[in-house]
Parts: C-alpha cells; sequence; structure tokens
C-alpha cells in the first residue's frame, strides 16, 4: 500500500514537457525555429515558455525556411561559445537543415537540431512527411538519434549537448516522434550526462610530445605559427598570445582563426591559403618548423599538400586525433585542447628573437601591398570595388565589428581586408562554402552578440539564396547590416571561368532585381552607392541608422580577387595578377 502511495506521488509529464525541462537546464534562453504537423505538440508547450505562464523562460526566433533555422544557431553559437538550437519539423523540414549540419560538422559549430517525426507506429511506411533522419544525419554530425519514449528525453537532450560541445565541437541530430512527445513519463528531475563510453573528447597531453615540440621551437631559426578556429573553441587566445611572443613566432591565420589573434598585433601576418598573403604563402615554404595550432591543413591553406612546406618540421596541435596527419605529414602530434597544451609547451620555451626571420616577410608583403592591396583598397578611379568597400567599412567600425560573410569573392574581399579586435569577430562557412549562408548566420549573430555591431557582406548570388529571411529580420528587428556586393555575376565562378575555362562564361551573369523594391516590401532601410565620393557617408548612414539597414553598392563586375594560388599548385606559386 506504501508502495503504490509513493509511486502515484511522482510527477508525470509528457515527453514535450520533459523536453523544455531539459533544454532549460542545458542553459538554453534562444531557440531558432519553424513548426509542422510532427513537431505541433513541442510547440504547443513552446507557447507556454514563450507567451503563457512562463513567459519569457525561452525566445523563439520564427525564421522563413528551415535552412535559415540551422545557419542562424550556427551564428549565434559561433558568436556566443554557446550551443545553438533549431527546432523543426519531419520530412522536408528536417532535410531541409541537412545543408547547415553538414556546413556545422565541416567547420566545428556546436548545434542541437531537434526534430519532429511521425509516430512510431508509422514508421516505416512511408507515410506523410516520413524520413530516415537518424540515418541520412549520421555521416554528417557528431551524433544522431530518435527519441521514442518520452522517458528517454532527459538523457538524450543532456548527452546531445554534451556531444555537441565537448571535445571539437559539432552538431547533434536529435529526432522526435510525435507519440513520443505526448506520451507521459516519470520526471525526476534534468540530467547531466559528462561521460560517453569509447568518447574521448579532450584526450590527455604527452610529456614527451610536449617536449619534443618546445625542443623543435626552442632549436628553430625560421618558426611558423598557423593558428585556426581550435584557438577560439578552445578559448585560449591568451595562451596563444604568450607562447607566439615569449618565441617570437610570427603567425599566419586560418579564414575562420582570423579574430583568434588581433589584426594590430605586430606578430600578425595575416591570412594563410589560396587567397590569403602572398608572404605567408612564400615563407611557409621556408619555414624551419611550422606549429600548426588548431587547424587540419584544409586543400585551401596548403595548395599541393605533396610539395608542402618541405624544409619543415612540423608540429601539430589538435583535439581531434582524426586531423594529425590527415592532410599533411606530421613530425610531432601534440594531442589535447589547446588551453592546456599551449601553456604547456610555453612554459618550456626559451625567450628568444627572430628579428630577421620576421622582417625577412617585408619584401613580400610590399610588393603585394603595392600590386595589389592598395589597387584594392584605395583605386583612383572607375567603378567601386569590393575590397573598398569592405575597408571603408572595415575603418568605419574599428575592428569592433562581428564581420559575418556569405560564400564567394565578398567571402575572400571581406576577410582579407576586415579588422579584428576582438575573438569571434567572423561567421563564415569554411570548410562547405555554403552560398546563402550569410543573412540567416547574421541574424542568430546578433542574438549571439547583442552588444556588437554586426556586418554582413555578401554577393547577389548569395543574397537572393535566403532572400526569404528578410522577414525573420523584420519581425525581429535583427540590426543586420547588410552590405550587397552587387556585381551582376556569379563573381567567383566567373573569375574562374576566366582564368581556367577560357573564358566561357557559362550561366555566371545574373539578371537581378531591384532590391529597393524588395527592402521596401520588408519595411528596412536602403540606400545604393555607385559613386565612390558618397560611399564613407552612406556607410555612416549605415552604421548609425538603428536596427537593420541594406546598403547595396554597384560593384565592378569583372574584378578578380587576388593574390590567388590556382588548384594543384604550391603556395609558392602564388599570382599576384592575372
Amino acid at each position: 500500500m506504501e508502495k503504490a502511495k509513493a509511486i502515484e506521488s511522482k510527477e508525470m509529464i509528457t515527453g514535450r514537457e520533459a523536453l523544455m525541462l531539459a533544454l532549460q537546464a542545458e542553459g538554453v534562453k534562444t531557440i531558432f525555429g519553424y513548426p509542422g504537423g510532427s513537431i505541433m505538440p513541442v510547440y504547443d508547450s513552446l507557447y507556454d515558455y514563450t507567451q503563457g505562464e512562463k513567459k519569457g523562460t525561452f525566445h523563439h526566433i520564427l525564421v522563413r525556411h528551415e535552412q535559415g533555422a540551422v545557419h542562424a544557431a550556427q551564428g549565434f553559437a559561433r558568436t556566443s561559445g554557446e550551443v545553438g538550437v533549431a527546432i523543426v519539423t519531419s520530412g522536408p523540414g528536417a532535410t531541409n537543415t541537412l545543408t547547415g549540419v553538414a556546413d556545422a560538422m565541416l567547420d566545428s559549430t556546436p548545434i542541437v537540431v531537434i526534430a519532429g517525426q511521425v509516430n512510431i507506429n508509422a514508421l516505416g511506411t512511408d507515410a506523410f512527411q516520413e524520413v530516415d533522419l537518424v540515418g541520412v544525419a549520421q555521416p554528417i554530425s557528431k551524433w544522431s538519434y530518435q527519441i521514442r519514449h518520452a522517458s528517454d528525453v532527459a538523457w538524450a537532450v543532456s548527452r546531445a549537448f554534451y556531444i555537441a560541445r565537448s571535445g571539437r565541437p559539432g552538431p547533434v541530430v536529435l529526432d522526435f516522434p510525435k507519440n513520443a512527445q505526448e506520451h507521459l513519463c516519470e520526471w525526476s528531475g534534468p540530467q547531466h550526462i559528462d561521460f560517453v563510453r569509447s568518447y574521448e573528447p579532450s584526450p590527455a597531453p604527452d610529456s614527451a610530445c610536449i617536449a619534443e615540440a618546445a625542443r623543435l621551437i626552442n632549436q628553430a631559426e625560421r618558426p611558423l605559427a598557423l593558428v585556426g578556429q581550435g584557438v577560439e573553441l578552445g578559448n585560449a587566445h591568451n595562451e596563444l598570445t604568450e607562447m607566439i611572443e615569449k618565441a617570437d613566432i610570427p603567425v599566419g591565420r586560418t579564414l575562420l582563426g582570423l579574430s583568434a589573434l588581433s589584426s594590430r598585433h605586430p606578430l600578425n601576418k595575416g591570412m594563410l591559403g589560396m587567397h590569403g598573403q602572398y608572404s605567408l604563402n612564400m615563407k611557409t615554404q621556408e619555414a624551419d618548423v611550422i606549429i600548426a595550432i588548431g587547424m587540419r591543413f584544409s586543400d585551401r591553406v596548403t595548395g599541393l599538400s605533396s610539395a608542402y612546406a618541405p624544409q619543415a618540421k612540423i608540429i601539430h596541435l589538435d583535439i581531434d586525433k582524426a586531423e594529425i596527419g590527415k592532410c599533411i605529414r606530421c613530425d610531432v602530434p601534440v594531442l589535447g585542447d589547446c588551453k592546456q597544451t599551449l601553456p604547456a609547451i610555453t612554459r618550456l620555451l626559451k625567450k628568444n628573437d627572430h628579428t630577421a626571420w620576421k622582417e625577412s616577410f617585408d619584401e613580400y608583403f610590399k610588393m603585394e601591398l603595392e600590386q595589389v592591396i592598395e589597387p584594392a583598397i584605395h583605386p583612383k578611379e572607375g567603378p567601386l570595388l569590393m575590397g573598398e568597400v569592405v575597408n571603408v567599412v572595415a575603418e568605419a567600425t574599428k575592428g569592433d565589428a562581428v564581420l559575418v560573410t556569405d560564400v564567394g569573392q565578398n567571402q575572400m574581399f571581406s576577410a582579407r581586408y576586415f579588422h579584428y579586435n576582438k575573438k569571434r569577430s567572423i561567421v563564415t562557412s569554411g570548410g562547405l562554402g555554403t552560398m546563402g549562408f550569410a543573412m540567416p548566420a547574421a541574424i542568430g549573430a546578433t542574438f549571439g552578440a547583442p552588444d556588437r555591431t554586426v556586418c554582413m557582406f555578401c554577393g547577389d548570388g548569395g543574397f537572393q539564396m535566403n532572400l526569404q529571411e528578410l522577414g525573420t529580420i523584420m519581425e525581429q528587428q535583427a540590426p543586420v547590416k547588410m552590405i550587397l556586393l552587387n556585381n551582376n555575376y556569379l563573381g567567383n565562378v566567373r573569375q574562374w571561368q576566366d582564368m581556367f575555362w577560357e573564358g566561357r562564361r557559362s550561366f555566371t551573369p545574373m539578371l537581378n532585381p531591384r532590391y529597393s523594391l524588395i527592402a521596401q516590401a520588408y519595411n528596412i532601410p536602403y540606400n545604393l552607392v555607385v559613386d565612390r565620393k558618397e560611399l564613407n557617408e552612406k556607410v555612416q548612414e549605415m552604421l548609425t541608422t538603428k536596427g537593420p539597414y541594406i546598403l547595396e553598392c554597384a560593384i565592378k563586375e569583372d574584378a578578380d580577387v587576388m593574390p590567388m594560388t590556382a588548384p594543384g599548385k604550391r603556395i609558392d606559386e602564388m599570382m599576384l595578377k592575372i
């Protein structure tokens, strides 16, 4: 009799209510999503937490497309350092998120996608809006799981967040059948998962490897540090600075690692890679020790991998064992969190001076400055150029803004010429190269970094790929400063066609709409710049206008991003001009 009373006294709640409580326990406050049939029970519970008796627990941002929800969650995660959350329905709602899931996987972005699913008894029957989401998502996520019982919600959510944020971060997908949302379960409080069998998120550093890395750096005459997003993800900015300053090591940064070190730091030599700094690419081939920190030796960084850094001993610091030796040979692997491994190495380093090595970059930089940089950011005549627009915005924001880019020429120009004084200042699609990424990611960035100016650079092609998210910007009054670099082309593809395909511009010219009327339809302030004499004034107007703004810039149609290392070439075969 007493046992029966005890059972009756336990709190019974639905799976959807358990989800609300589990998300709250993980510290979630911001959710990006789009409702639909199979997720409707969850959205009914969400009503109480956003508009009903528990109003204010969550802030839900209604996007206009599920892809926008995931990219917005990415922008939120990249700027805040927290896990981004997206909630969508089954079928097309779930499959629409997969581009963002793959993007987050390649760029190590911690997000959790929660998708509705048809009833469990309908699985496998090709029911309306049924898709095997777990199976589809598995190869492009850190973990995908179907919550089949309401009693599993607390465990699954805690595990999802632990996997998403720990070690090398990444996306997790939870598939939530409709009847599991409605079933009752005993609720004894949220769970706390901090261990998963066979999953080692942060390997313990090997003291022998630490010592050997320090020995090589101490002996090096021409050391070079290559810094990636791992420094940002590990919050190891100070540890990086201490190491490079003690050993006096010049630094190159990957695209995703651009704000891991201030643009103003004297050891910063710029961006690596295909469209990076000429001096860095040339000097990589002369370095005798390369210290790669939280980067994965992308083909866009290395060029022809078989001819990469032939004279260098390579030390690779990474939290993910799979990256060590995957693309480039490694002489000293340093596994572990760079928040721990960097200071461990630094303690063993001698105070050093590499003045002659650092100054040897200057000659190459001067060549690039004269032949590429100055003509790109300070043109004397002709149409507006992407580089000069980026430079004007960068100077006006004094390096304190968050840069969000789309993919293509706008991405490379803005990455090269923007300024980064603070951490977590660049949000861009690196590994997957997702056009249409910028607009929803910028929305997420305004919620992830609400006290900072968010400047979005986008080409006319990418701007139209998720154009519907202007509706989200309008509804939320998300203060995205949208700089539309309109050259009436798919510019990056056009450049490659001109360079490598005999100038056959196959379907790259674009007939564009009147963006002024689109801005008017969404009630978003708009201006157009054609004459460079008006550029500074209109940039200031954009930055001082409260809320969102679209600044369309009429850009030279056939300008190219230079310098460039052509595909299949050594990185020191970089071209300053075509």
